[in-house]
Order: C-alpha cells, then structure tokens, then sequence
C-alpha cells in the first residue's frame, strides 16, 4: 500500500488549490451549486495529477533507476509492477474525466481534458525544452484556476490571473534552481538527474528569473490589494496590510531555496515548514476578519 501511495503523490494534492481560489475570492462559498461544482473539480483535478505522476514515473522508469533518489520510486525500484502501473494511469484517467461527466459539469471535464492533455505532451516530450517546461507547468495551474473559475461561471480578477501565473512560475523556476543545487559539484547539472532540460539552464539564469518572478508576483499582488475594484468586491480597502505576511512568506521561501536546501517538492516545503504554515495561517485569519468585517 506504501508503493501504491506513493505513485499518486497526495502530499503534491496541495497545489489543486488553486481549483479552489476562484471561489473563495468571488465570495462564491455560499451558493451551494457552485460549491459542489469546484469541490468536483478539485476532487477531479487531484485524480488527474495523480494520473500524470504516474504516467511521469512509468515514462521515466530506466531513467529513475540510475538516479540516487529516484531509483527508489515504485516504479523504477519494482515494488509496483508495468501492467499494475498501466492499469492505474487508465483507471485515475477514466475517473478523473468520469466524475465531473457523471455529475453534468462537461465544463469541468473539458478543462481536466486540457490538463491532461498538455502533461501527456509534457511527459513525453515538452519537459525536455527549455523556458517551455516551466511553461508548461504555470499552465497547468492556470488551467486548475480557469477550471475553479470560468468552468463553473465564476469571472476571475485579472489581478488574480497575473498573481497566479506570475507565482507559478516563480515556483516552477525555484524549482529548477533547487534541481541544479541538488547535482553533484563535480558533474554537469543534468547528470544524476531525469531531467535533461537542466544542462540548458544555469544558476546564474535562474537566479534572475526566480528574482524578476518573485518581485512581479509580490508586485502584482500589491497592486490587486489596492484595486478599486477588489475593494468593492470585498467590502473593504484594507487588504493591503495582507501585503507584508504574502512579502514574508515568499522571502522565508527564497531563504529555504538558497540556505535550507528545498524547493524540489514545493507542495512538500511548504507544507514542512513551520514559519510558512504561520504565515499562511495569519494570512487567511486577517483575510477573513477584513472581508467580514
């Protein structure tokens, strides 16, 4: 059971969240429709990345067994079977497409299409182009908001859309940056490592695109804390004291990348550390009291 657990990657269900953003902002939660439809979608969304890790593992099985961490994996090491595998990526596939079909949302099932879609071409081949892999994987989490927003009828703040796609990719290029870290001193950064996008890339590149994404992404969430339009949307103008816990939060996640030696598994960091959770945490509280208020 620990094998087959680990294939579906629950501890990375954290990032089908944002599946979720579109309501909470909207004030959406208490239409009782709309709250079914996105928890659909969310539930779709975590069958669907389940799906596509497996798939990835399953891809990258040779690859994964000459690797010092991945050789562990289920896949690469044995403990679960090719036919086993194969069946379970046919199975998370049907369910994941089937349950919002099942339940009349073809919008929903047409945006987990999408997200499918662009991992399959992702796994088998776009993972390998340079800029184009983070890319692609900001686009998925643009397809998971566009799935808890548009799918179900909810207009999204353009402030949002940017906050969103900028965030995304500050912690898809954080994350190549952590990758290159982890490589050997004395190797090439692609070697002991599945990813051989990585001999494209260079810490001294990634450093400025982590910046520029970190200082955009802060930017474009102060400017939406201040919009008239998210001050009449909640009732409040107030938000922008949300400003310094979001400013701290992405810092103590940069100190992590260059002291702490995360950033591999964002979904895993930011669930493990302490001063993050806390800043989570203050952040929803003060959000809930200004917006109720």
């Amino acid at each position: 059971m620990t094998a087959w657990l680990s294939l579906l990657r629950p501890q990375q269900w954290l990032k089908n969240g944002f599946v979720l953003i579109g309501l909470i902002f909207s004030h959406g939660w208490s239409d009782p429709a709309l709250v079914f439809a996105v928890g659909v979608g969310f539930v779709a969304f975590c069958l669907a990345s389940s799906a596509v890790y497996v798939l990835n593992d399953y891809h990258d099985r040779a690859a994964d067994a000459a690797h010092p961490k991945k050789r562990l994996r289920a896949i690469a090491s044995g403990r679960v079977s090719l036919p086993a595998a194969r069946a379970l990526i046919a199975v998370l596939f049907c369910a994941a497409l089937g349950l919002p079909l099942a339940c009349g949302l073809g919008p929903v099932a047409l945006a987990v299409a999408g997200y499918l879609t662009l991992n399959i071409a992702y796994t088998l081949s776009l993972k390998h182009k340079v800029l184009v892999d983070v890319f692609c994987i900001a686009s998925g989490f643009m397809i998971r908001l566009a799935c808890g927003t548009y799918a179900v009828g909810i207009v999204p703040s353009r402030w949002m859309l940017l906050c969103s796609f900028m965030l995304t990719l500050f912690l898809g290029f954080a994350k190549r940056r952590a990758e290159i870290a982890s490589a050997p001193l004395d190797a090439p950064a692609s070697e002991g490592s599945t990813r051989t996008v990585l001999r494209h890339y260079s810490p001294q590149l990634l450093d400025i695109l982590v910046a520029i994404t970190a200082s955009t992404t802060l930017l474009a969430y102060g400017l939406y804390t201040v919009d008239s339009d998210t001050a009449a949307l909640h009732g409040t103008q107030n938000l922008i004291i949300t400003l310094p816990i979001v400013t701290f939060g992405v810092f103590r996640y940069l100190y992590l990348l260059y002291k702490g030696g995360s950033g591999e598994e964002p979904g895993r960091d930011l669930l493990a550390d302490n001063q993050i959770r806390l800043a989570v945490l203050a952040w929803v509280a003060v959000v809930v009291l200004l917006v109720r208020t």
